[in-house]
């Protein structure tokens, strides 16, 4: 099966990207939005994970993969919530901001751009290879 790719949010006030690179890894949980936990459920051990800062920062900081597929939410009461491990990969040298995905014709579809309170979304290859980009040289 084809490798996917993903991107969660997180507010850097809550737990930073430098945090993970720290643990490593971590449990994604605490998700209680219906489509954000199907986005979860759907996600394969070494599918690709962009992690962006959200409300403070707006931009793609880090890359990650997905180390552990989904397993019941230990932070909730109901089984259908669900939870991923997710393991860092290493920060992008050049944050890849809101304003410059907006503005990148290559990005113009994102979800990010047309579901921004979803906090886990599916990209599309292209989409991840390009903030990629982006976040290694900096200005595309």
């Amino acid at each position: 099966m084809a490798r996917q790719h993903w991107l969660v949010k997180q507010e850097p006030t809550k737990y930073p990207f430098s945090q993970l690179q720290k643990d490593k890894k971590t449990t994604w949980d605490g998700v209680r939005n219906h489509q954000a936990r199907n986005n979860l459920a759907a996600m394969k051990k070494g599918d690709g994970v962009l992690y962006y800062h959200s409300v403070i920062g707006t931009e793609v900081v880090g890359i990650c993969e997905v180390s552990r597929e989904s397993f019941p939410d230990p932070s909730a009461d109901d089984p259908r919530w669900v939870a991923v491990e997710i393991a860092a990969t290493k920060a992008l040298p050049h944050p890849v901001g809101l304003a410059e995905i907006k503005q990148d014709p290559a990005l113009q579809d994102m979800a990010l751009l047309r579901q921004s309170r979803l906090s886990v979304m599916p990209v599309t290859k292209a989409e991840f290879d390009r903030i990629v980009k982006l976040g290694t040289k900096g200005n595309g």
